[in-house]
């Protein structure tokens, strides 16, 4: 409940300082003398979006504080959430700076709008000409409903939303994988001819060297068996060996006259034996391995130019060839894994569906069901708010796709007079009408969401005489139940009013002053006068005003 209101160097409000109590408060005043501003000041306070052009001139700020009583559990859990001291009176603070800039708090602690929102829509409602609008706006009327169906309704929508979140993920993914699959499909089947050309290759590490070099003597052979043979015969067979060999036996006579000679004779003997037992073998083996066949020649040339057009086409080397092919296999692994995570997908997909389908049904019965129960609550509000023939009724149709909030489509339909055929809120003409419905909608919905503090502006638009009566009869009821505090200029709600508070507008030399009054018995009499006669307060418009309290309160 709302217990003090401070505004201070808000548009013409110099400082307004303002206790409020339970039950119905009403709050009167000249057209223009601020009744409104002071709406739009517990707006922003509340939450609402902040405009520098409401700070007062020559001001740097604009300041609202609000204090709370509450005692809602989940307004406590809120609060303790955000690390806030759960705390009864609650102070909430606004400061519009004239620069730009805004800051919330709760208590002493900043806080961000966003949070600010959240907690005053469990503290205050502020219903105005907004309210109207959204009230004729169908978008609105399915919010209305899950408004009303109240825990049961809330846990099966967040299902639903939760089911429609996965299953809307889950479609995403899979149409971007079958998009990526499209695209690889088109070079699967290149991919795999490439494989297989390598694989098939079966390239080694470092073999095309050795084909290249084994192809420069295939391509030599002719040469280099001249050379070894002719070699071979020069050492061996010609007489170069018989002369080392006598050379060697004549030192070896000598070799013990001078350790000079010793050391030739042992360098003959090397060069000796190296010819006879190691070069000479060595050139006879070389030369008898070396293969002259065309087919080996062939089979060189064909290896070496496969390996060849490999590394042109995916080297530069046989190792990048090799990398390439394993990097061809991984992909190829990879499609056929995403084939496999396809098929899992639409498998999932399709019970995600189910469930989906599922819940949305039993979220559509639910509220097809809490449906009639509100058509039922709200007109019997209109009948008591003197819609003797007005018939509230609920037309469903469903989405053509899933939602988050299900696949429900609803509008409040109406009928106002007997034989019309039932019509969208939209169409009704009369402003009277329309706010009459929107005070039978809070009246219902308002049990529902079980807000401390209801607060109205112009919700008498378009009302007078036995109606205004009827409707401020229905405020005083519902402010036994809530705080209420209600702007209006009819005197048949004001009569109702348990507590009464006059808007003033001082003109001063050099600018204006907005001042709020609680009304005694005496100046509210005269302030009902008023409202019935005009400024000029005539006795017979002070008969009157007592008449309608004495019948207020007999009502």
């Amino acid at each position: 409940m709302l217990t003090h209101i401070n505004i201070r160097d808000f548009a013409i409000i110099e400082e307004i300082d303002l206790d409020l109590y339970p039950g119905f408060n009403v709050i009167t005043g000249e057209t223009g003398a601020g009744k409104s501003i002071i709406i739009e000041a517990m707006s922003m306070a509340l939450g609402g979006r902040a405009d520098t052009s409401y700070v007062r001139r020559g001001k740097e700020k604009a300041v609202i504080r609000l204090v709370l009583e509450w005692e809602d559990p989940d307004t406590a859990l809120l609060l303790e959430e955000a690390g806030l001291e759960a705390e009864t009176p609650l102070v909430l603070t606004r400061e519009i700076f004239a620069s730009g800039k805004s800051l919330c708090r709760v208590g002493t602690d900043p806080v961000p709008l966003s949070f600010l929102k959240r907690l005053c829509a469990r503290l205050a409602d502020i219903h105005g000409q907004y309210d109207h609008q959204s009230l004729l706006d169908p978008e609105n009327h399915l919010k209305l409903l899950d408004l009303y169906g109240g825990p049961p309704l809330a846990e099966l929508r967040e299902e639903t939303a939760s089911l429609f979140s996965s299953y809307s993920h889950t479609k995403k993914e899979l149409e971007q994988l079958r998009s990526r699959l499209a695209d690889r499909e088109k070079k699967r089947d290149f991919m795999a001819f490439e494989l297989q050309e390598i694989r098939e290759a079966c390239p080694v590490p470092g073999e095309d060297g050795e084909w290249e070099n084994r192809l420069l003597l295939l391509q030599n052979s002719e040469r280099i068996h001249r050379a070894l043979s002719e070699s071979y015969a020069l050492l061996m067979e010609g007489s170069l060996t018989e002369e080392l060999g006598r050379a060697l036996r004549l030192l070896e006579d000598v070799q013990g006259f001078s350790p000079e000679i010793s050391a030739l004779r042992e360098k003959t003997a090397e060069c000796y034996y190296a010819i006879a037992d190691d070069i000479g073998p060595q050139l006879r083996k070389c030369r008898e391995s070396m293969d002259f066949s065309p087919e080996a020649l062939e089979e060189a040339l064909a290896r070496t130019e496969l390996l060849n057009k490999l590394k042109r086409k995916y080297g530069p080397s046989i190792e990048d060839v090799i990398a390439y092919a394993q990097g061809l296999e991984r992909d190829l692994e990879q499609i056929d894994g995403a084939d496999r995570q396809a098929e899992a997908l639409t498998c999932r997909l399709e019970e995600l569906e189910a469930e989906l389908r599922l819940a949305c049904r039993r979220l559509s019965l639910l509220r097809r069901e809490t449906g009639e129960k509100v058509a039922a609550l709200i007109n019997e509000q209109l009948r008591e708010l003197n819609f003797k023939n007005a018939s509230l009724s609920l037309s469903f149709s469903q989405e053509s796709g899933f939602t988050a909030n299900g696949t429900d489509r609803m509008e409040f339909l109406i009928v106002t007079n007997r034989g019309e055929e039932p019509k969208p809120l939209a169409r009704i003409a009369s402003g009277g009408e329309i706010s009459r419905i929107m005070l039978a909608f809070k009246c219902v919905l308002g049990r529902a969401d079980r807000i401390p503090t209801m607060i109205f502006d112009e919700i008498d638009s378009g009302i007078s005489g036995a109606t205004a009566s009827i409707v401020g009869k229905k405020l005083f009821q519902l402010g036994r139940e809530r705080q209420l505090l209600c702007i209006t200029h009819l005197p048949q709600i004001v009569a109702f009013g348990e507590r009464h508070y006059k808007i003033e507008k001082l003109d001063r030399a050099e600018d204006a002053a907005v001042t709020v009054t609680p009304l005694n018995e005496e100046t509210r009499l005269k302030e009902l006068a008023r409202l019935l006669g005009g400024e000029e307060i005539s006795q017979a418009a002070l008969r009157n005003a007592e008449e309608l309290i004495r019948q207020s309160k007999r009502s």
